[in-house]
């Protein structure tokens, strides 16, 4: 059985004309419109031949007058363009079943259209625009064939955003051993901001970057999306000059796990014809509108996996988080007996796995016990393709069901293509992949379904190595939600209730609550078997029961910073989840009719000791439910029949 469908529809063309105009005949070119209406992506030229464009959300600007253009080796298309060709508006259905995901289905309808330019020499340039009701998007596009690379030496495109408004943005940092790995803190700015107080040295903004804009009446996502080995992953620069966030490559020197042959340029490059990734303004006027789009993985290729059957989400145990990677046999063979217990499907045998020779002993009694192995792997090892197939091939053999491998540190196009050959390669031998100490993925779990998470993510590890963390992890955990995890799968490693070297100050249902809000095809389990053996018999149910991945999310409340409030169901199981992220007690009211079928639900909330103790209640349904946040707490509300 095939579990992941898409279909792909193009329909008649809405406008069907053609305009062949110049420069001088026309400022504005038509542009997109969503087919609801609201959002809208046009463009203009002008005099001297400069491309920009324009955003509207409901007839209000969202980002205004923002520039377009790419100075190549050979052509320059940054000035002196004119338009050769408008194509007509069509449609584009996007159909298909996410495995991971917030929703399983999706169904979204676009309409789309593309602009030819031309340089002063004669040189062509596509500019292909896309409108639905989550936003709009745009990317750049060679049409011709020819044998030559070419570089494209800078892109002028930017993102204004007016200055009035705030943002949630992560600093992009610099190269270093273990950096770039989109492990930063989400800091609340305002526009124009510097860069202060990252976790490493820093030299621009990552995307997805949030944007409450227009007196914070809408929210914006700007995101990459199907980015793959013809280009690099991107940021945004680190100031913005009159309110413009312009793009960036990836920087020269990312090379700490690539080989000494790669040379210093990391500028992008590929021969003709190439297609660009898209360039993703989300918009939604509600956060959590933000949070529940799939507008990345929409505008990603479609799954390239014919047969998925043999992909499943679940939840595994992890030794790393608790026993300093110790790489003993019996450690692992502990955390096997722990996802026997607890009816998970995974276990995972971290860094030190390997360098003990790759112990088949562990892999035969995992799998003996029914429990299906993950193993770690460095990505150094696997970029020359005869090393990754082999190695591949080697696990497989073994028993093992899925890879981990860390240390990606860059976003260079050379490390992007690495890990997309790393999918696919993986995928013939029926492996699943997570990537780690990585760059944000880009709705690439739509195209290679057997990529079910990846770290790029400041997650519970940080209790170990944070000195910072404990006193915003509340607060981050209701960010990263809108932005990181909405760009793809989150390995945030959920539940480290044991206290490490940086204490914990969320609460113990703040932290088992991280389980249910962010999305992973496979949730590892940080803490000790010990620990999660001394639960309440009702928590670990619990954790017997939750999915890894769900049919549906609602946002009920949404607030980056402040407050998230998610519904979540999977087959018959339905779920209500909130975390607090702040230090204060936070009153919410909800509208549980939707809920009255139900006989009654279990509320688990903090005990008499919330930095360590549960309480578990059965209480009836009522159509308003009134509650009050501890600080830096959360709830869990299981509907039972």
């Amino acid at each position: 059985m095939k579990l992941f469908l898409y279909q792909r529809l193009i329909v008649v063309a809405f406008i069907p004309f053609v305009l062949l105009v110049s420069c001088s005949d026309a400022r504005k070119i038509p542009g997109v419109t969503s087919k609801d209406g609201l959002n809208e992506i046009v463009l203009s030229l002008n005099k001297q031949g400069e491309l920009f464009y324009d955003v509207k959300h409901d007839n209000e600007i969202v980002i205004e007058h923002s520039p377009l253009g790419l100075i190549c080796d050979d052509e320059d298309f940054s000035r002196g363009l004119t338009i050769t060709e408008i194509t007509p508006v069509a449609g584009q259905r996007e159909k298909y079943e996410l495995i991971v995901g917030h929703q399983k289905n999706v169904d979204h309808v676009f309409n789309r259209r593309s602009v030819i330019l031309k340089n002063g020499t004669g040189a062509f340039l596509t500019i292909d625009l896309i409108a639905g009701d989550e936003g709009v998007a745009f990317r750049y596009r060679f049409s011709e064939e020819r044998k030559e690379m070419r570089v494209v030496e800078k892109e002028l495109t930017g993102f204004r955003i007016e200055k009035s408004a705030k943002a949630w943005l992560q600093p992009y940092n610099s190269a270093g051993n273990y950096t770039p790995a989109y492990e930063d803190f989400y800091f609340n700015v305002s526009i124009g901001d510097t860069i202060e107080n990252p976790r490493n040295k820093s030299v621009g903004w990552c995307m997805p970057a949030l944007f409450n804009v227009n007196n914070k009446s809408n929210w914006l996502l700007i995101a990459e999306s199907g980015t793959d080995g013809s280009f690099c992953g991107c940021h945004l620069n680190p100031n913005s000059e009159d309110g413009i966030y312009k793009v960036e490559f990836a920087n020269d020197n990312e090379v700490v796990t690539l080989k000494a042959e790669i040379k210093n340029n990391a500028k992008p490059r590929y021969t003709l014809p190439w297609t660009m990734p898209w360039r993703t303004i989300i918009i939604g006027d509600d956060a959590g509108e933000i949070l529940l789009s799939t507008m990345i993985t929409d505008l990603a290729p479609a799954s390239k996996i014919e047969d998925t059957s043999w992909i499943s989400s679940g939840k595994a145990s992890w030794a790393w988080w608790s026993h300093d990677c110790d790489g003993l046999a019996s450690t692992y063979n502990k955390f096997t007996d722990l996802a026997a217990d607890f009816n998970w499907e995974y276990t995972l045998f971290d860094a030190k796995w390997e360098a003990s020779n790759r112990d088949s002993a562990t892999l035969d009694y995992a799998n003996a016990r029914g429990i299906k192995p993950f193993v770690w792997g460095y990505s150094g090892d696997y970029y020359k393709p005869e090393n990754r197939r082999n190695t591949l091939k080697t696990f497989k053999e073994m028993g093992v069901a899925g890879v981990k491998i860390d240390f990606w540190c860059s976003d260079r196009q050379e490390a992007i293509k690495t890990i997309h050959a790393l999918f696919k390669d993986a995928a013939e031998q029926k492996l699943l992949v997570n990537i780690h100490g990585c760059t944000v993925p880009r709705g690439w779990h739509r195209t290679w379904p057997n990529f079910v998470t990846a770290e790029a993510v400041l997650g519970t590890e940080s209790y170990l190595y944070e000195p910072r963390f404990p006193a915003t992890a509340a607060e981050q955990n209701t960010v990263l939600p809108f932005t990181r995890n909405v760009a793809g799968p989150t390995d945030y490693t959920p539940v480290a209730l044991t206290i490490r070297k940086f204490p914990r100050l969320n609460t113990a249902v703040h932290e088992l609550a991280t389980a249910l809000v962010y999305t992973s095809g496979v949730i590892h389990f940080a803490d000790s078997k010990k620990s999660f053996e001394s639960l309440p018999d009702e928590i670990k149910t619990l954790l017997k029961e939750i999915p890894a991945t769900w049919d549906h999310t609602e946002s009920l409340m949404a607030e980056p910073g402040k407050v998230i409030v998610l519904a979540r169901q999977k087959n018959a199981r339905s779920y209500v989840v909130g975390i607090n992220g702040t230090d204060k007690e936070l009153p919410v009211k909800l509208n549980f009719e939707k809920y009255s079928s139900f006989s009654n639900c279990t509320l688990i909330s903090e005990g008499d000791d919330p930095l360590m103790d549960f309480s578990v209640k059965t209480i009836p349904v009522t159509s308003r439910w009134s509650y009050t946040f501890a600080p830096r707490g959360a709830f869990i509300i299981r509907f039972n029949k």
